[in-house]
């Protein structure tokens, strides 16, 4: 046994690990040779305190939950969670925190870019000052954000604070960044309210809140990335519009069905696209309906699928079994669709209001029966 393991058994017998005063949660993807470079940061920082880092990752392919257990088997402040068929960096964050009983719990990213020096000051400020979050931010007085790849992560960054001003209970000035430390208390409190869609939790947390948080910013500086690779990618820029769309609209409509409704729009537009095409080619109205309505289903399954139930995304065998359920319900829904508007037509006369209401039938019907046949938790792979 190296006498750094030593030290950390003899540190956790010390502090007494069922009396932890501060949970690190680190989600993690694709970052293996980070784990161990960051234990040993928290352990300088974080002497003294009663801590552990919770490793919370998404099966990455490069074997980081691999790696953070070998080293759990012989650090005890050192834990992991591999999660198989969940995917999303604030879910990730809420599992971490729940599977802690510490006092306080801190978020950070496990690619080393985060001011992990400021730890400690974070936690005497909550205790301190009776805060309920601290915040760490790159905008605030002596904070720097240098470690930005480039100009345009920057001006995404300023873009995505613009935006998510608009359902924030505070005024923040870095309210997109991932490094915070909160009481177990406040976290609690509000847990049941969070949408978890995205990758800001932090964004999650402030809109979420019922009242105002207790908060304070403390300035830091975002290093540059040692290694792994970034999270903003396309598909994280779009979760954070559900995650904003979420808390402006939430209370009247889920989103993700109103997300539903919006791809449906936009399979709307594919069937008629591509029945414009095949009536140009020379194909009967027919054929090209027939067509037209397959392609347009087909394309829903695919974008619903990567777009509105991304965490619960299909694959293998499960993609096929669900494009073909996917298939069958939208066709009772056609029929349901078809059927509400002659008979509202019958009644009324108004063809409008008649199409309006079938519609309006066939996209909750699609959307209920996709979601208990189709997209059901447990039946990704």
């Amino acid at each position: 046994m190296d006498a750094v393991t030593d030290k950390a058994r003899v540190d956790a017998s010390d502090q007494g690990v069922a009396d932890i005063e501060l949970t690190v949660v680190v989600p993690t993807f694709n970052e293996a040779e980070n784990v161990p470079l960051l234990v040993a940061r928290l352990r300088e920082v974080l002497a003294g305190v009663a801590w552990e880092v919770v490793f919370v990752d998404d099966d990455s392919p490069d074997d980081t939950w691999r790696v953070a257990r070998d080293l759990a088997a012989r650090d005890p402040q050192v834990r992991v969670i591999r999660r198989i068929g969940r995917r999303g960096l604030s879910t990730a964050c809420v599992e971490g925190i729940l599977s802690s009983s510490a006092r306080h719990v801190a978020v950070m990213d496990g690619d080393l870019q985060h001011d992990d020096a400021q730890l400690p000051v974070m936690l005497q400020r909550l205790k301190d000052e009776d805060l309920e979050i601290a915040v760490g931010s790159r905008y605030a007085e002596g904070g720097d954000a240098d470690g930005l790849a480039s100009r345009n992560r920057e001006r995404i960054s300023a873009a995505a604070g613009r935006v998510a001003r608009l359902v924030l209970r505070a005024d923040l000035t870095d309210p997109m960044s991932g490094f915070f430390m909160m009481t177990r208390a406040a976290f609690d409190g509000l847990v049941h309210d969070l949408s978890q869609q995205g990758f800001k939790i932090l964004l999650d947390i402030f809109a979420s809140a019922g009242r105002p948080l207790r908060f304070a910013e403390v300035p830091c500086r975002f290093h540059a990335r040692r290694h792994g690779e970034s999270k903003l990618d396309t598909m994280a820029a779009w979760e954070f519009g559900i995650l904003v769309l979420d808390k402006l609209i939430g209370r009247y409509a889920p989103v993700r069905f109103v997300v539903f409704a919006m791809v449906g729009f936009t399979g709307l537009i594919v069937h008629l696209a591509t029945l414009l095409t095949m009536g140009a080619v020379g194909f009967n109205f027919t054929a090209s309906q027939i067509t037209a309505v397959l392609v347009a289903i087909a394309w829903n399954f695919l974008f619903n699928n990567t777009v509105t139930y991304q965490d619960q995304r299909l694959r293998g065998h499960a993609f096929v079994r669900g494009l073909v359920t996917f298939y069958a319900i939208s066709a009772v829904g056609a029929f349901a669709n078809i059927g509400i508007a002659e008979v509202l037509f019958e009644r009324n006369g108004s063809w409008w209001l008649a199409g309006m209401a079938g519609a309006v039938i066939g996209v909750v019907w699609n959307f209920t029966m996709s979601s208990i046949y189709t997209w059901r938790r447990g039946n990704n792979f």
